[in-house]
């Protein structure tokens, strides 16, 4: 089977598509702020990599893993204070993933896997409230692997697992090996670590990166990312979304 482009699809091909072999992939991520060094959309970014690599492993077991356009904005709370970050009510984002889920369950693609970069709390819990929105009745099944949570986050890097990874050296790795033209490396090379853990600041109280330590919109040491790292985490991402599919549809 294929990893297939949704939008350049035409109309017939979608329709003779085998809809027992089918599972649509909806990339998510936020323009937002991620540093000096990072593009506002390193999130998409994240994301399409993860649906890229995840529709590559549905291939090889059979499916047509099609690839819809990125969700590229979303509630970015956090990062708002910052120029360049557009954020949306959550409750924009939860009702236009039950729409999105609805609307191509009523054409037979019933299966709509989220590839999320983005971890804003307030992100997650529109996620969230997606999932708990769309019921039987819609004849759709979200699937979404919430990677800041067991046990897929076990399977990431330890500076990811710190809570000091925005724009650190797990995002900058990811963007180093997907789009390296886009990344400020002399900027990125002079930056001193970040330590503060964006986990503790959450449980705290504190909503955004200011008040969390993150004066420049970054936490972590993006002195310390690696091609080769990026890569092996493009992997484990890959592998997540798949298998968090596969168990879907094992149900």
């Amino acid at each position: 089977m294929a990893v297939l482009d949704f939008a350049h699809l035409t109309w017939e091909e979608v329709r003779d598509l085998d809809r027992t072999k089918a599972v649509t992939i909806l990339p998510v991520g936020a323009v937002e702020a991620h540093g000096p060094h990072l593009p506002l959309a390193t999130d998409v970014i994240i994301a399409e990599t993860m649906a890229r690599a995840a529709g590559a492993r549905l291939a090889a077991r059979g499916y047509d893993a099609i690839l819809l356009p990125p969700l590229a904005y979303t509630a970015a709370a956090f990062a708002a204070g910052f120029p360049g970050t557009v954020s949306v009510q959550p409750a924009t984002v939860t009702a236009l993933l039950v729409d999105l889920a609805g609307s191509l369950a009523r054409h037979g693609l019933r299966v709509l896997a989220v590839a999320n970069a983005h971890l804003d709390p307030a992100h997650l819990s529109a996620v969230a409230a997606a999932l708990a929105q769309n019921g039987p009745e819609t004849g759709a099944r979200i699937v979404f692997p919430d990677v800041t949570r067991k046990p897929w986050a076990t399977r990431l890097t330890e500076e990811f697992r710190s809570g000091a990874c925005h724009a650190g050296q797990y995002e900058s790795s990811i963007v180093m090996a997907a789009r390296p033209e886009l990344v400020r490396e002399a900027i990125r090379r002079s930056l001193p670590a970040n330590p503060r853990s964006l986990r503790v600041a959450i449980r705290s109280g504190q909503t955004s990166f200011e008040a969390a330590g993150g004066p420049r919109a970054y936490f972590g040491s993006p002195a310390d990312a690696a091609v080769e790292e990026g890569a092996r985490t493009i992997e484990v991402l890959g592998a997540i979304l798949e298998e968090a599919v596969l168990t879907e549809l094992a149900r």
